[in-house]
């Protein structure tokens, strides 16, 4: 099965009630720049980064795949994913400009097209090719009713909403506001809604000080917070590492890393409790998998970040013995073929061979309008 040709695609889902905010962003789509990749003998695979839809940049990524990765890959065996991985990472002119960043993002898309496209010939869903853990569901924990430009109301009502109605017994709620008094009192306003029985995460998407960290982590811990999620300044091993002896409230990151070895700091410092590693940043499923295995190594558990990627990390998480639990958003369920499934507040395994990145022929109709 022979690589003939890469076509680039750029698509632009919108999210949750016209735009959305945390700590450091606010935006109003999901941006999916990635790439099909088209073989010899009619099988397609799809693969995406994942972005805050900045189209100059989205451009950036796709140019980068077609253009810089395209030429190593046309007419190779479309079955030798690591090998074709390893290829690409060393490629010495790709490998001088850049071994994180756009580079890594176009290689993480490629990686995931590669991998659907073994899957579609071997006629199975990636989490079986990969192995499996003999999960058949997998519990979700929802983020799309957490946002800071919710009010309070909003977010007990939205809270309460997933629980009562959608069967989940966790959900995360942003932090990281202009007052972090004010943070607290969502957070206690959650957890006297919710009550004692659901768990609740909470993500500073990196806003908070040294300082500030340990003061609100602390006081975090009254209202039994299963975790605070990138509190600071994201490559910042030291300082997570002595946040983690000054508080008891537990660390969640990784979601901004994108190499194994900056993984392998923060184990190694016991800078992390939660590893939560992102196919978008890390260059595909195939360095995904090498960071899930450090962390089990290590007897840490692995809850990706998804944003939103869980059509991919859905399957990643059935077949690896260190996940038990994903984040779900629903952006672009409306725009896959075969879109996550949650049910009573599981991911359902997906039966359809594949990654699970294949648009759907509407979504595909908007890229040139776009």
């Amino acid at each position: 099965m022979r690589i003939t040709k890469l076509e680039p695609i750029i698509l632009h889902a919108p999210v949750t009630r016209g735009g959305i905010k945390d700590s450091t962003h606010s935006i109003t789509h999901w941006g999916a720049p990635g790439v099909a990749i088209h073989t010899d003998t009619g099988h397609v695979g799809y693969g995406f980064s994942g972005t805050h839809a900045h189209l100059p940049t989205d451009k950036l990524i796709v140019e980068c795949i077609t253009d810089s990765f395209g030429p190593l890959l046309i007419g190779e065996d479309a079955l030798a994913t690591r090998a074709l991985w390893h290829k690409m990472y060393k490629s010495s002119e790709i490998y001088w400009v850049g071994r994180s960043g756009i580079t890594h993002l176009a290689l993480g898309a490629i990686d995931i097209a590669l991998w659907d496209l073994k899957c579609k010939a071997l006629d199975m869903p990636l989490w079986h090719l990969l192995g499996a853990s003999g999960k058949e569901k997998l519990e979700a924990y929802n983020t799309d009713g957490g946002w800071l430009n919710w009010s309070k109301q909003d977010l007990v009502s939205d809270c309460k909403r997933m629980v009562e109605e959608q069967g989940y017994r966790a959900v995360k709620i942003k932090v990281g506001g202009d007052s972090g008094t004010e943070d607290l009192r969502r957070i206690e306003a959650v957890r006297h809604a919710l009550g004692d029985e659901v768990r609740i995460m909470t993500d500073a998407n990196g806003r908070w000080s040294l300082p500030d960290a340990i003061r609100l982590g602390n006081q975090l811990a009254q209202f039994d917070i299963s975790w605070i999620e990138e509190p600071m300044g994201f490559d910042d091993v030291k300082g997570h590492q002595r946040l983690a002896n000054a508080m008891s409230t537990p660390i969640a990151l990784g979601e901004q890393l994108y190499l194994t070895q900056q993984f392998r700091d923060f184990v190694q410092a016991g800078a992390v409790d939660y590893v939560q590693p992102d196919i978008v940043r890390l260059a595909g499923i195939t360095e995904w998998w090498t960071v899930a295995e450090l962390a089990h190594a290590n007897n840490l558990p692995v809850v990706p970040h998804v944003g939103d990627m869980g059509q991919v990390h859905q399957h990643l998480c059935m077949a690896h013995p260190a996940c038990n639990l994903l984040e779900y958003i629903p952006w672009l369920s409306n725009w896959m073929k075969h879109p996550a499934q949650v049910k009573d507040g599981y991911y359902v395994a997906s039966q359809a061979a594949g990654a699970g990145m294949e648009p759907t022929a509407e979504a595909l109709a908007t890229i040139n309008k776009i």
